[in-house]
């Protein structure tokens, strides 16, 4: 699956404490922005970082929001990456094939393309990668797995 005409954004440098990604995600949800993907860790010193991508065309009004919203979360930085993607391989029982994960991030890998965000369930593993990359790493997805159907792609609307 791929999802195209995204944004990238980085909380950063968060007091660790239960209150902020519910304050986060109620003044997305009470804005209706969709977080396509969120992923959360924590450093050396405690602090959370929080990625999360939504659609382009909802950038300038997250990032008021989360202006709106930073001194109540306490995160010293926020930062944005505009026009990414986020490419997502999908299966069944997907824990229990390990080698699927390291084999996406090698085909990327092979064609020069990093991820700035990565996330996985039970089923899927997602990375965001630049937008700019999207049809490369395609193509190398393509040839490293046994697609069984055709990318849709979506008509860009930002």
């Amino acid at each position: 699956m791929q999802s195209d005409g995204r944004s990238l954004i980085k909380i950063l440098s968060v007091p660790d404490h239960a209150s902020v990604v519910a304050t986060l995600l109620e003044a997305m949800a009470g804005e209706s922005i969709n977080i396509e993907l969120l992923a959360q860790s924590f450093d050396l010193d405690d602090y959370g970082n929080l990625a999360l991508v939504i659609d382009q065309k909802d950038l300038d009004r997250t990032l008021r929001i989360l202006e709106d919203i930073k001194p109540t979360l306490d995160a010293k930085a926020i930062s944005y990456t505009p026009d990414v993607a986020v490419i997502t391989l999908f299966g069944h029982h997907l824990r229990e094939k390990p080698h699927i994960h390291g084999r996406m991030f090698s085909s990327m890998a092979s064609v020069g393309v990093g991820s700035l965000a990565i996330s996985t369930s039970l089923s899927s593993v997602s990375c965001v990668i630049k937008g700019e990359d999207m049809d490369t790493v395609l193509v190398a997805l393509s040839e490293t797995f046994d697609i069984p159907h055709q990318v849709k792609t979506r008509p860009k609307d930002y």
